[in-house]
């Protein structure tokens, strides 16, 4: 259990045969019937989707390629020598981009300097996109990360006395990843700006060697989103539930 949407939520409903990516929960089908059987009811539902190379579809490739070239923007991966000031980007989009969503909590300076502290060892920046105007403001990203549970089921958690060094040595060799963010600024969308992160972000992917990809979460009622999801040839494959109970 969590503080906030911000952290890893909900209860695994479909897709147990496949284990879990980065940062996403998992767990035995009966903890639902627990819940339902101690009165808790459905909130939302959130939904995983998962792509492998080669599934994008003609249609987006065609799209964004033609969109990117008449788009007035720069699109950039992160600048890991500019560490604090690409966090400094993150932080002026995040709030902004998921303020209207069901559940939103804006986060905090502190919670969001913590995380990029935790992250800062596992980020590839091929996998971190910033979409700014041409003056500099930030306008959209993408954030993805390895997959680093990959690793942590062959040390089986643990990080001693060699499941650190396995950690380090095979942290290149991981080909698999999770988006947990892409989004534009209100003022910006329906103007296939995402179409082209979708691309970029997948391209840049394969160049540095990832071949699987999770896309999660999503909302089930964000209608947008999941459209988007699908039209880039990526399919639902897990469902988590959020729950809650009316206290008296």
């Amino acid at each position: 259990m969590n503080f906030s949407t911000n952290e890893e939520c909900g209860m695994l409903i479909d897709g147990f045969d496949t284990p879990p990516a980065i940062m996403m929960t998992h767990n035995p089908p009966y903890y639902n019937d627990l819940l339902e059987r101690c009165g808790f009811l459905k909130a939302r539902d959130i939904l995983a989707y998962e792509m492998r190379e080669g599934d994008i579809t003609e249609r987006l490739l065609q799209l964004a390629r033609k969109l990117e070239s008449r788009l007035n923007l720069r699109f950039a991966f992160f600048n890991k020598s500019d560490f604090w000031g690409e966090v400094n980007k993150f932080r002026y989009l995040y709030n902004r981009i998921w303020e209207a969503n069901w559940g939103f909590v804006p986060m905090t300076d502190n919670e969001i300097n913590a995380m990029a502290k935790n992250l800062k060892l596992i980020l590839d920046p091929a996998l971190i996109l910033f979409v700014t105007t041409n003056e500099g403001e930030p306008i959209g990203f993408s954030l993805a990360l390895p997959d680093l549970n990959v690793l942590l089921k062959k040390i089986n958690g643990r990080l001693f006395p060699t499941g650190l060094f396995t950690l380090l040595a095979g942290r290149r060799k991981i080909d698999r990843a999770r988006v947990l963010a892409m989004g534009v600024l209100p003022e910006f969308r329906q103007r296939g700006i995402d179409a082209v992160i979708y691309l970029k972000t997948y391209e840049s992917g394969l160049h540095a060697g990832y071949n699987w990809g999770e896309f999660s979460w999503v909302l089930e009622d964000n209608k947008n989103m999941n459209e988007a999801a699908l039209s880039m040839g990526s399919r639902p494959y897990k469902k988590w539930r959020i729950w809650e109970k009316q206290l008296s």
